[in-house]
């Protein structure tokens, strides 16, 4: 899409909301399924050449948060990397059979604007998609890019993802950032309308603070706020109407994993916090119901969206 293609996009979306002061029923969390190796603080200590040759830590997060989510009777949606679905196809269908939605996180996290475009993009669905399905799992319907790289800078991506039949993506984050955040964009369930049709953007959550949007809904804020003061955060969204939408990583529940020389404030970011990380999420699942981002999107009033 143009950039006036763009303006016209933002100004066509349609939100879904709860109506006002109408607590959700339901909220949503979802774990993008990565290694601790494959996150972006970490890229400098382990280039993608090598990715195979470091273990996998990955069943550590994933087996607390499958028994704990089974406990608390919740249900999450996986955004799986095509690479760990590739390699752990046990993985997938566990995770399918325990009742939770496998969605996209792509290929082997990559920020949008380092692929080739369109068609790269394109491409590295396709090999996503293949490898969740070789699993024998549906195909997905939901995406979320790395580091929440679909920005103005690759809005083209919406028409992509329409192409290949999206319903939703959860890649657009209405904040200022240095490297990703769209800061204008409607923090609630919206629909946004491109040349190649429509579909849903379900944004984690942020919380209002004046005029700028909080990003209270992710593993960083999760793990570094006192949880009295982020469950009192999450409530306020709930107040407003807007479903929660959260999201974490295995690795935020693994405090045994080797500890990485980094910067000081990316180590701060990645390992602050990993001891409490359970017992964090286990009281929050007692609180609210949880569920997949599909089905809080599925439940939503839907309004009619304007052509665009």
């Amino acid at each position: 899409m143009t950039t006036a293609q763009e303006s016209d996009a933002s100004e066509s979306r349609a939100p879904l909301r709860s109506g006002e002061g109408e607590a959700p029923r339901k909220h949503s969390i979802s774990f993008d399924v990565e290694e601790f190796f494959q996150v972006a603080n970490l890229t400098h200590a382990f280039p993608k050449d090598r990715w195979d040759e470091v273990p996998s830590r990955l069943d550590v997060g994933m087996d607390a948060l499958l028994e704990l989510l089974e406990r608390r009777g919740a249900r999450a949606t996986m955004f799986f990397l095509g690479w760990i679905a590739k390699r752990r196809p046990d993985l997938v269908k566990r995770c399918y059979d325990a009742g939770h939605e496998i969605a996209s996180h792509g290929w082997e996290h990559e920020f949008l604007w380092d692929l080739d475009g369109p068609r790269g993009f394109n491409e590295h669905l396709a090999l996503t998609e293949e490898a969740i399905m070789a699993a024998g799992v549906p195909r997905p319907v939901g995406f979320r890019a790395s580091t929440f790289t679909l920005t103005r800078k690759t809005w083209w991506a919406f028409d992509v993802l329409v192409e290949r039949g999206y319903l939703y993506d959860s890649s657009v984050h209405p904040v200022r950032h240095p490297t990703y955040g769209v800061p204008d964009f409607d923090p609630a369930i919206s629909i946004v309308h491109t040349e190649k049709g429509s579909i849903i953007e379900f944004p984690v959550t942020t919380l209002p603070v004046g005029s700028k949007n909080l990003p209270i809904g992710g593993g960083g804020y999760f793990r570094l706020m006192p949880g009295a003061v982020h469950r009192a955060a999450l409530s306020r969204v709930t107040k407003m109407g807007r479903p929660v939408a959260l999201y974490l990583h295995p690795w935020e529940f693994d405090p045994g994993q080797p500890r990485i020389d980094a910067p000081a404030l990316k180590k701060f970011r990645h390992y602050v916090g990993l001891s409490r990380s359970l017992d964090r999420l286990d009281r929050l699942l007692a609180t609210w119901k949880f569920g997949t981002m599909r089905e809080v999107i599925e439940g939503a009033e839907i309004p009619s969206a304007p052509p665009s």
